[in-house]
């Protein structure tokens, strides 16, 4: 049941077992343009997972525009060559999938992060974000941040009071001296009037 189990399982998730010279070429140069287009590869181990599970967790990664995918370890290897997760050619060993994210970095060790909380059997072993290494407590680090949106919420928020205030700023300097041009005003004409009566 296990063996049949893992078969499906590898075929599901595209371990590249039992390939020709020419089918294991396509399947480098797939895995390489993936990692040359990715901001974050998030490393993981998946031992011990039903197919049940990791469909699951394909799903949701999936819904975020994120790869789940089961990793030969030399062909990942000779792959990650001239891309950013070539920092990473020590990390391709024992049983491992990789979740690949092309947008935000952050949100592929946010979704595998919190798959791993709610299921033990999936362990994050590191990854690589913005063509740098991370250790496994660095990934968990980085997927406990605030996401993007929020960040750039926050942003906005930091910058809209400041410029409320210039604003108003500008506002109270323009008024003062437009009462000012006027009081100035005023009194020339106050001034000419009483020349002129004195005359």
């Amino acid at each position: 049941m296990l063996d049949s189990a893992y078969c499906l399982l590898k075929r599901s998730l595209g371990k590249e077992d039992n390939l020709n010279k020419e089918e294991k070429g396509q399947a480098i140069s797939e895995l390489k343009k993936k990692f040359s287009e990715a901001k974050a590869v998030i490393f993981t181990d998946y031992k011990g997972m039903t197919v049940a599970e990791l469909s699951e967790l394909r799903r949701v990664l999936y819904g975020d525009g994120l790869d789940y995918k089961v990793v030969k370890n030399t062909l990942a290897r000779i792959a990650s060559q001239d891309t950013p997760v070539s920092v990473a050619k020590g990390s391709f060993k024992g049983p491992l999938a990789v979740a690949i994210g092309y947008a935000d970095p952050v949100t592929a060790a946010k979704r595998i992060s919190g798959f791993a909380k709610k299921n033990d059997k999936l362990k994050l072993c590191g990854g690589v974000i913005e063509g740098k290494l991370y250790g496994t407590e660095e990934i968990k680090a980085i997927a406990d941040l605030p996401s993007r949106e929020v960040l750039l919420s926050m942003l906005a928020g930091t910058l809209q009071a400041p410029l409320s205030k210039m604003a108003s700023a500008l506002y109270a300097t323009v008024s003062s001296f437009a009462y000012a041009m006027s009081a100035v005003k005023d009194k020339k004409e106050s001034a000419g009037g009483c020349a002129g009566a004195g005359t």
